[in-house]
C-alpha cells in the first residue's frame, strides 16, 4: 500500500510563496497520477494540479495557471507544488492524492492527511 506524507503549509501574506511537498512510500508510483486538491469551507473540493509519475505530464486548473508549478523528484519519491503570487482565495486545506493512470478525475482513492495554507490580505 502506498502512503502519502504532506508538508509545507503555513501562513503567508498575499503575494508570498509556499512550497508543498508530498512524499510517497510503500511502492512504485509508475502507474499513478499524483494530484493536489484543495478544500475550503463552503466550496467544492477542487483539483489544483496533477502530474503523471510515468511521463511527467502536467495539469493546472485555470485558477492557478502561471502562479503554481508542480514538479517531481523521482529519486526522493516526492512531488512538489510551488505556489507563488498567493492570493487570499488560495486559502484552503491542500491534499495530495493518487489515481491510476488513464482513470477519470473521480478515481483519486489514496489521500494524504492535508496541510493548511492560509493567505492573509
Amino acid at each position: 500500500q502506498v502512503h502519502l506524507a504532506e508538508s509545507g503549509g503555513g501562513l503567508v501574506q498575499a503575494g508570498g510563496s509556499l512550497r508543498l511537498s508530498c512524499v510517497a512510500s510503500g511502492g512504485t508510483l509508475s502507474y499513478y497520477v499524483v494530484g493536489w486538491w484543495r478544500q475550503s469551507p463552503g466550496k467544492e473540493r477542487a483539483l489544483v494540479s496533477a502530474i503523471s509519475w510515468a511521463d511527467g505530464s502536467k495539469y493546472y486548473a485555470d485558477s492557478v495557471k502561471g502562479r503554481f508549478t508542480i514538479s517531481r523528484n523521482n529519486a526522493k519519491n516526492t512531488v512538489y507544488l510551488q505556489m507563488d503570487s498567493l492570493e487570499p482565495e488560495d486559502t484552503a486545506v491542500y491534499y495530495c492524492a493518487l489515481k491510476p493512470r488513464g482513470s477519470d478525475r473521480q478515481s483519486y482513492n489514496i489521500w494524504g492527511q492535508g496541510t493548511q495554507v492560509t493567505v492573509s490580505s
